[in-house]
């Protein structure tokens, strides 16, 4: 014999909003996950029309990284974007390695010497003396991207990180620290095994004298 359960229509209604509840929370999340890209900046897009008129990557995945956005891009083999997370920096304004300082206990390290130098390079997979897995940019200078780690709490890496202002995330000792997450889903699975470029743009020289096959292009106009 079945028996008829009469339904609770307060139980009824508490599990309409938990359900309306649940569906908003996704909405949001959904919504927040599937924000835009930002906008690649003036030098970036330049440089961007540069390297697929050239060639200059000859198919292989690259980034674009604008030092006076602290921002980054990343593009697949076919130059198309994939996305893009703001960085944290070296701490002085620079283009170039300091000479030596590759050798320097950190420690020893003046403020003027942290800088991320500009170029294009090619990206090596490694790994730290902890055996976390990084991107060399510059194996010589010691400059690699790595996930950003909190190691010195005065220096608050992870809330300059969600700044919007490019200025607080210049803090590192030229190496470029990138979110946990972006460098797990997005960096991770187009360079570490493939061939790949990063093309650090200058600020304080003109984009021709870092990459010269700019300044070939428009010349040959």
């Amino acid at each position: 014999m079945t028996v008829a359960h009469r339904f609770d229509p307060c139980l009824h209604r508490v599990l309409h909003l938990l359900l309306a509840a649940g569906l908003a929370w996704f909405t949001a999340w959904a919504s927040a996950s599937a924000a835009p890209v930002p906008a690649l900046s003036n030098d970036a897009s330049a440089l961007v029309a540069q390297v697929k008129q050239s060639n200059d990557a000859q198919g292989a995945p690259f980034l674009v990284l604008d030092k006076r956005q602290a921002r980054l891009w990343v593009f697949d083999a076919q130059a198309r974007l994939q996305g893009s997370t703001p960085v944290l920096l070296g701490l002085a304004v620079g283009d170039d390695t300091v000479p030596g300082v590759a050798e320097l206990p950190l420690s020893e390290i003046d403020d003027a010497a942290r800088t991320t130098p500009a170029g294009r390079f090619v990206i090596e997979p490694g790994r730290n003396l902890h055996g976390d897995d990084i991107l060399w940019i510059d194996y010589a200078a010691a400059v690699s991207m790595h996930r950003v780690r909190s190691v010195n709490a005065g220096e608050r890496r992870l809330q300059r990180l969600a700044s919007p202002r490019a200025a607080d995330r210049r803090i590192s000792y030229g190496c470029i620290n990138v979110p946990v997450a972006f460098f797990n889903r997005v960096l991770i699975p187009f360079f570490k095994e493939a061939r790949a470029i990063a093309y650090v743009l200058p600020e304080t020289r003109p984009m021709a004298a870092v990459f010269p096959f700019m300044g070939k292009l428009v010349t040959d106009r």
